[in-house]
């Protein structure tokens, strides 16, 4: 049913043989409607690549000014620097910010696809959406930029370097004499993690060594919490190579109230570099990504293809930095 022109609703109610008036109200999510038909609405949709207001868009008089923003979740210390450094770009330029959360959402697609029809282009966080509906957002000609995932066809991508950094802390704490040293968080929870573990693969590869299966948990404070709980009841490593900041601090400070010393005993390193990172005793080593510059060079990248200024996709990624405190017990001074 290819026209060459956007999808409307028009052209959704022909292909689900349904009325104007129930596909709207599918797709607004009002009135009573049946599940048969919201799974006809819903099927047409996709196979047109429709798109609310996806016409709008495509005249600069009409343009929304504002950019949709989808994360996969807000807790923890990781997204403010983000958020702020994307804020502050997109208002030093006119642009507003419409924040969309998709973790505990029932029906992220769906909401989605209507934020698309209020926003001028996506910048789409990790793994906030499944491939598919990134790929259909990309089809119905919606801007998108990709933060910390893996780079997709005809989509701009912007993260921060994590596989070469992860080798380095991780070598370091090798070449320190440091055995037994496990990865923590789950390689399949983000394109970032899974960088993170094969940098940690690597440098024991490297060295003659297999590096043990990874201690698959959430990137949260309960789950670091929980992994220190356990080891103070069993077998303890010799360090643990967490995931986050969040991971690495629960872990530190649960350690050394049941009367771990670190990094003594276990050493303890983490991945950001937040604020608290550096006012802990000891101070967690970390590595530093620049979040707030990776919010700025998104908001400026969708920028870019909103207003054609740049028609071809590119690819960014920003280098990050060890921190070595005394977390790792390989480096006298705060910094290095």
């Amino acid at each position: 049913m290819a026209t060459g022109r956007p999808a409307t609703i028009y052209d959704v109610a022909a292909l689900a043989k349904l009325s104007i008036a129930t596909v709207s109200r599918v797709l607004q999510g009002t009135g009573p409607v049946s599940e048969k038909a919201r799974a006809r609405v819903g099927q047409a949709a996709a196979e047109l690549n429709y798109v609310p207001l996806r016409a709008a868009r495509s005249l600069a008089v009409q343009r929304h000014e504002a950019h949709g923003l989808v994360l996969p979740d807000l807790s923890g210390p990781f997204y403010g620097d983000l958020l702020m450094g994307y804020e502050r770009w997109a208002g030093e330029h006119g642009q507003s910010v419409v924040l969309t959360v998709t973790h505990g959402n029932a029906d992220p697609r769906r909401t989605v696809r209507d934020l698309a029809g209020r926003v001028d282009g996506i910048v789409v966080h990790g793994n906030a959406l499944d491939l598919g509906t990134i790929q259909e957002l990309r089809k119905a000609g919606v801007p998108l930029v990709l933060v910390a995932h893996p780079p997709v066809t005809g989509c701009d991508s912007v993260r921060t370097e994590s596989l070469s950094s992860a080798e380095k802390l991780t070598g370091r704490l090798l070449d320190a004499g440091r055995k037994n040293l496990v990865f923590v968080g789950d390689p399949a929870s983000s394109y970032d993690v899974s960088e993170r573990y094969a940098g940690f693969a690597k440098a024991h590869e490297s060295r003659g060594e297999v590096a043990p299966e990874p201690i698959r948990v959430e990137l949260t404070e309960v789950a670091g919490r929980g992994v220190a709980e356990d080891m103070l009841q069993g077998d303890r490593p010799g360090g643990l190579v967490c995931a986050n900041d969040e991971l690495g601090l629960a872990v530190l400070t649960t350690l050394r109230g049941g009367g771990i010393d670190v990094p003594k005993d276990v050493v303890v390193t983490g991945w950001d570099d937040v604020m608290a990172a550096r006012y802990v005793s000891p101070g967690l080593s970390t590595v530093r990504q620049p979040m707030a510059e990776l919010g700025q060079l998104a908001a400026q990248r969708l920028h870019e293809r909103v207003t054609g200024e740049r028609t071809r996709a590119r690819n960014d990624v920003l280098a990050t930095e060890l921190v070595l405190r005394d977390s790792c017990g390989t480096s006298g001074a705060e910094e290095q």
